[in-house]
């Protein structure tokens, strides 16, 4: 699986009960080969994807491409990718931590 099937995996795999009244918006910026931009939103119980970028994320995440199909797949765990450098998070940690737990489980 490559980092663009795990987008388009994204909304069909959102629970919205756990999301509650969230909203944000999550910027991804993934490096290296299979790379690319994408915006997840989370507002009004749903869940959208987008590739691109959005103006003002509440949380920008970057970080390889072939880390984040790892991260996913559970092979790098979140906390020890940011302590290696490896996932730059920028604005709402907080945010950011919410996003691992709403989708806890939903990849598999």
């Amino acid at each position: 699986m490559n980092a663009a099937e795990i987008f388009a995996k994204i909304p069909g795999s959102f629970p919205p009960e756990k999301a509650g009244t969230l909203r944000a918006k999550f910027q991804f910026n993934l490096s290296g080969e299979g790379g690319g931009n994408w915006v997840v939103a989370i507002a009004d119980g749903a869940c959208t994807v987008s590739q691109g970028q959005v103006t003002k994320p509440d949380v920008s995440i970057g970080m390889t491409a072939s880390d984040f199909v790892k991260m996913i797949a559970g092979e790098l765990q979140p906390v020890r990718a940011f302590m290696q450098g490896k996932l730059k998070l920028q604005g709402d940690m907080n945010l950011a931590m919410k996003l691992q737990e709403i989708f806890a489980g939903a990849s598999k």
